[in-house]
């Protein structure tokens, strides 16, 4: 085997062959990763407390500044949660409660609806209706008997995966939703070219393709217009 111009004939004695891939870190000084590198810290995370009557926030604002959290607003009624929420900017929301009363799980439940978060609420009543409520009203996580300092970074981290999870069903349902409605509306439009340009199915099909594409325009917003001229020329159809 002939060598490149410049390099030695051969291997210097004495000298052991590594695999290529350990050689190429060791020339270029690259470090190997290592399990503390690897790890990667929590996100510090905005979070907007409620005391609702329990009275514990010190304790959950001491806490969550410990693990590196900023603790943007103490409210103490949830009154005011949708304006703070909206300037604010938190992360999560978290009530503490002896026991969520309905005005304040309508204030939650409304944000759910408008500017929704993940919702925590630590609650001291362990029976079953305000748990319900609190659920239909979208609270992520639902804490009873007793705060528990060491544990509220897993409580958090729960609760915004569920959050999160939720929220991808919603979506998910929202675009089955708009699927199956503009559906509607092509099967319509479809069936009203069929009736006026006695086309078969198939046909009235492939002419609303062609004239979207025409006209550069989607195949639920074509038969949307032809739907809308179809009821201003024949009202009682």
């Amino acid at each position: 085997m002939r060598w490149p111009s410049g390099w030695p004939d051969r291997e210097p004695a004495g000298a052991e062959w590594a695999p290529v891939a350990a050689r190429k870190l060791h020339s270029v000084g690259v470090k190997r990763p290592t399990a503390e590198s690897s790890v990667t810290a929590p996100a510090p995370l905005r979070v907007l407390l409620i005391d609702d009557g329990a009275h514990r926030v010190a304790l959950i604002r001491d806490e969550l500044t410990r693990q590196g959290h900023e603790v943007v607003g103490v409210i103490d009624s949830a009154l005011t949660v949708h304006d703070c929420v909206t300037r604010l900017s938190p992360d999560v929301v978290i009530v503490d409660s002896e026991s969520p009363s309905r005005d304040t799980l309508e204030h939650v439940a409304t944000l759910a609806g408008n500017n929704p978060r993940p919702v925590v609420v630590f609650a001291e009543d362990d029976s079953d209706e305000p748990l319900q409520r609190a659920m239909r009203a979208g609270v992520s996580a639902y804490v009873v008997a007793g705060l528990q300092p060491h544990r509220l970074a897993s409580v958090l981290k729960v609760a915004i995966a569920r959050f999160e999870q939720d929220r991808a069903l919603r979506e998910q349902l929202d675009q089955a939703q708009s699927q199956l409605s503009s559906r509607r509306v092509v099967e319509r439009a479809k069936a009203i070219l069929m009736q006026q340009g006695k086309l078969s199915e198939d046909e009235a099909y492939r002419q609303l393709r062609k004239l979207a594409m025409d006209r550069g325009e989607k195949l639920v917003e074509l038969a949307e217009r032809i739907i809308e001229a179809h009821d201003l020329l024949h009202p009682l159809a």
